[in-house]
């Protein structure tokens, strides 16, 4: 028997395999915490734009946006005491663990972290500036699924 050919083998199997069923778990767990949002999440913060998903960023960030909802990117965005605290218990809770996703960014804007810079580097300023897109804080505009919390690379459609 020639066992020269079994890593490739084996590794041609796990990927046509198991790798699928990962990212199917993957995204499904992703999907997960935004069907358990509280109906105030939704209502209040997708009033203006995609309620981001809590996964995007990590609690510091998420701390500072909800701390400062009186000036929320030039809006005031207040709320009631026990609203704000039932949205930042769930955003907390489900907020990105890992390290490169939790690093705090520049005025707790997720479309100025790191890793939505690398991300999104093939991306041009202009396409940014587009009427269809208008900034990179719209990503509904490219991802359909925004809303849902599925940022799928596959289902990507700049507009135009």
């Amino acid at each position: 028997m020639n066992y020269s050919a079994f890593p490739r083998r084996a590794f041609g199997a796990f990927l046509v395999c198991v790798l699928p069923a990962l990212l199917v778990l993957a995204r499904a767990e992703n999907l997960a915490s935004i069907k358990g949002a509280p109906a105030a999440f939704t209502t209040e913060c997708s009033s203006c734009h995609v309620a981001y998903a809590p996964f995007l960023t990590g609690q510091a960030n998420w701390r500072g946006i909800m701390a400062g909802l009186d000036k929320h990117y030039g809006v005031d965005a207040s709320l009631d005491s026990k609203t704000q605290n039932e949205i930042s218990a769930w955003l907390l809770a489900n907020a990105a663990t890992s390290a490169r996703r939790s690093a705090a960014s520049p005025e707790f804007r997720i479309s100025r972290s790191d890793w939505f810079i690398r991300q999104h580097r093939e991306v041009s300023a202009s396409v940014w500036k587009r009427a269809s897109i208008k900034s990179a804080a719209n990503c509904a505009a490219c991802h359909s699924g925004a809303a849902r919390g599925d940022f799928d690379e596959d289902s990507v459609r700049v507009p135009k």
